[in-house]
């Protein structure tokens, strides 16, 4: 990813909450198939952000169906990149003050994002891949009046669904977070951004000026 320092994010916290908040990750590995190149899958994950020796970043969690291709015939040291898209949207120039002063901007286009890298290692173990999908399904239902668990299918129907899966981990040896938010902007061309996503009632813009903060 291109690295600009101002836009540069690199608080682990930070970052972690931004994959709590967006955990479907746009998951790029080199696909067995060599003549393929690079191949990419759409995975939610969990962010476990114990540190270890080989994982100063924490951990990615997830799992892919067993019909997936990702998981055979890979080389065990390929690199994993994860990237987890955050709050994002289109910048008019109409909002900056400068506007008025000379006429010299253009539009743009803010976000927030996190690249995440580490070795794709395959979990492919029934106790594993349950206390992985009640993290999943827990972590997603909490939010909900009446949150759904595993426990409350058939027991017989969870353990044909586990079968269909296969784990995957990714011990975070990178994390890159980059975080455009207007700031090679005048700060008051950068109130101006503010200033107009407060005129908007989407969900998108409250999601970016809370970005403004995080």
């Amino acid at each position: 990813m291109y690295d600009v320092p101002a836009f540069r994010e690199a608080r682990v916290e930070v970052l972690h909450a931004l994959i709590r908040a967006h955990p479907l990750a746009t998951l790029v590995t080199f696909s067995s198939d060599a003549a393929a190149g690079l191949e990419a899958n759409h995975i939610p994950l969990l962010i476990d952000p114990a540190p270890g020796p080989d994982r100063p970043f924490g951990t990615l969690r997830g799992h892919v169906a067993r019909a997936n291709p990702l998981w055979r015939g890979f080389n065990a040291d390929v690199e994993a990149l994860a990237i987890f898209q955050g709050p994002q949207g289109y910048v008019t120039p109409s909002w900056y003050p400068s506007k008025t002063q000379h006429g010299k901007v253009v539009p743009t286009w803010n976000y927030a994002v996190v690249h995440a890298h580490g070795p794709l290692k395959i979990m492919d173990d029934a106790q594993w891949l349950r206390k992985l999908v009640t993290q999943l399904t827990e972590s997603q239902e909490a939010r909900l009046d009446s949150p759904w668990q595993v426990t409350d299918a058939p027991p017989d129907y969870i353990d044909g669904m586990l079968k269909a899966i296969v784990g995957i981990e990714i011990p975070l040896t990178r994390l890159q977070g980059k975080w455009k938010l207007s700031q090679n902007r005048l700060p008051q061309d950068r109130d101006g951004v503010v200033k107009g996503l407060e005129q908007r009632a989407d969900d998108a813009s409250r999601a970016m000026l809370a970005a403004f903060k995080p």
